[in-house]
């Protein structure tokens, strides 16, 4: 595909600023620099309208986990729009590929995961489970186990229950949230917050706020525990080793529901199917999106366990909620035909054993720079961590501006990463070459030496 016509590129960008609202964006800002207009993509590149070709370490949104131009994908896509564009799941109908594909995603969820309910998106999927755990313990002749606990810098979407169940203070600040019955506990970020702590000792201490916590509102008032295994908005935030097991020990002993929030971590993200393979522990309830279709369609869900599920099924009767689109058609066919690519180019194993060590090691050789305080990896999810004086892992006053200057330095070369604060984020495609993987590290290098030199000036 050709260029766009400068005049053309003129027009859209005079549209979008006239007609088209961003989501997380300053829309006066936006208007006054213009947009950048993606127009086309091949495996792990994106161009834009000036035909401009960047490497995506970031995979779209997290989600591209196939790289971008499958055909198998369309081919998918067309053949089940030709067959039956759209049909509900609600009045005791379902449709071919609803079925399939729940049954191919609880094939590997692991053995106490057998059903699955979807949704349109990550966030559609957090609002479910959010009103699924209570109507579990209501079953359960329980009904005021109610208040759910998840922690700061945590992100489970911008709807009003995913937002609020998210742990971002700026986000809280625009529409009166959280909404009552949610409860926030300090996340794992040893880097930042573990001060003379050694990393397991951290980690036990982060993980048993979660008790005090439970202790503080009581226990017969708490219903689940949610976090992403890596968090990802937050920066991906690896917690240490002895994080997760203090975890999923306080749930059992507390009697309440852990909820693992899937939708950056699975479908092979972290070189196992989902997140909390990586950790050893086994949700009651996790939301999943993104890497199901590769973005390539909207869709979530939210993985059930049988013990919630059981319940459901046997005890609830109706569970009143529900989307037009849970488990659309199209959707589901470019979901079933995403995961067959998955599985049949096995790419978990491809993340494990080879791309995700190779990444490893990329990024490690970053650490030999002064402007590098750590770098945190598991699979193809990766922080580099700026500091001002690693020795001390003090960090920029302007922790926005040092990310931000990696970040734009290395879009003008060419590579999209990500920046949440002083941490500079990597989520590329699970089919990421070893060349295109060495091409990443180095403009990053550039950029890494250029926000040195502006910080430091």
């Amino acid at each position: 595909m050709s260029k766009t016509s400068a005049a053309a590129v003129s027009n859209l960008g005079a549209l979008d600023a006239a007609h088209h609202l961003h989501p997380f964006s300053d829309m006066k800002k936006l208007s006054a620099t213009g947009t950048r207009i993606i127009e086309r993509g091949e495996g792990s590149y994106i161009f834009d309208n000036h035909g401009k070709r960047y490497l995506d370490g970031f995979a779209g949104l997290w989600c591209v986990n196939i790289g971008y131009g499958r055909k198998e994908i369309a081919d998918a896509v067309v053949r089940q729009m030709n067959e039956l564009p759209y049909y509900n799941t609600f009045f005791g109908t379902t449709t071919p590929p609803a079925v399939l594909l729940a049954q191919k995603i609880a094939s590997h969820a692991g053995p106490n995961i057998n059903r699955v309910f979807f949704t349109g998106s990550g966030s559609e999927a957090n609002d479910t489970w959010f009103r699924m755990a209570r109507v579990y313990w209501g079953a359960m002749g329980k009904p005021t186990k109610k208040a759910i606990i998840a922690r700061k810098n945590g992100y489970h979407g911008s709807t009003v229950a995913g937002a609020s169940l998210g742990g971002m203070k700026w986000m809280h600040e625009q529409g009166d949230l959280p909404i009552a019955g949610i409860h926030h506990i300090d996340q794992p970020f040893w880097y930042a917050e573990g001060g003379d702590l050694t990393s397991d000792e951290f980690g036990l201490k982060m993980a048993r706020q979660l008790e005090e916590k439970i202790d503080e509102l009581g226990e017969d008032n708490v219903a689940a525990f949610v976090a992403e295994p890596i968090q990802g908005a937050g920066g991906v935030i690896v917690p240490p080793t002895t994080y997760w097991p203090e975890i999923a020990r306080i749930c059992k002993a507390r009697n309440i529901l852990l909820v693992c929030d899937e939708v950056i971590c699975g479908f092979g993200r972290t070189g196992h199917w989902f997140g909390h393979q990586h950790f050893g522990v086994e949700p009651d309830l996790a939301p999943i999106a993104k890497g199901l279709s590769s973005g390539y369609l909207p869709i979530g869900g939210v993985m059930v366990s049988d013990r919630v599920g059981n319940v459901l099924v046997e005890e609830v009767g109706d569970f009143n909620h529900g989307f037009t689109y849970s488990g659309h058609p199209v959707c589901a066919a470019a979901a079933l035909e995403n995961i067959r690519i998955i599985e049949d180019e096995k790419l978990v194993e491809r993340v494990h054993d080879d791309i995700g060590p190779y990444l490893a090691a990329g990024l490690k050789s970053l650490e030999d720079l002064p402007i590098v305080g750590e770098v945190q990896q598991v699979g193809l999810m990766a922080a580099v961590q700026l500091a001002e004086d690693k020795t001390t892992r003090k960090r920029f006053e302007d922790k926005e501006k040092a990310g931000v200057t990696v970040r734009n330095h290395c879009l003008e070369n060419g590579l999209v990463l990500r920046a949440t604060g002083d941490r500079m984020l990597f989520s590329p495609p699970l089919v990421i070459t070893h060349a295109e993987v060495d091409q990443m590290v180095e403009i990053t290098r550039k950029g890494l030496e250029h926000a040195w030199k502006v910080m430091t000036a």
